[in-house]
């Protein structure tokens, strides 16, 4: 019973050692296989084919990011709604998962409603 158990987990580390050898050996050979000049332009910081000018801080927009971090949080619970679905079409679940779903969106209608008060979602 044991011996079975420790396999399982054998096969696994066996096909992690393979996966973690097999990068290596693609990094290496890239290593040994690529032409090595070093040149002075080659060694210039590389901005999309303009030259550095200037600092190397940029200032960017919060409101980007924030509008980033908003579809992420509602992406990944939209993908919380798909499984609840299923559970909620199941026989004897249908009342108390109604209820643990419209809990969860009650905290999402309620961050949402944080942010639109705080002025998070205006673009201006």
């Amino acid at each position: 019973m044991t011996a079975d158990y420790f396999q399982s987990y054998s096969v696994v580390g066996l096909l992690a050692v393979v996966g973690v050898l097999f990068v290596a050996v693609a990094f290496g050979a890239g290593r040994l296989l690529r032409p090595v000049v070093p040149t002075p332009e080659k060694l210039l910081t590389y901005e999309c084919g303009v030259d550095p000018v200037g600092e190397g801080w940029a200032h960017t927009q919060v409101r980007y990011y924030v509008y980033a971090f908003l579809y992420v949080i509602f992406a990944v619970d939209s993908i919380f709604l798909f499984p609840w679905a299923t559970v909620f079409a199941a026989p004897g679940f249908g009342g108390a998962t109604l209820v643990e779903m419209f809990i969860f969106l009650g905290f999402l209608a309620v961050g949402l409603l944080y942010a639109w008060k705080k002025g998070v979602l205006e673009w201006t």
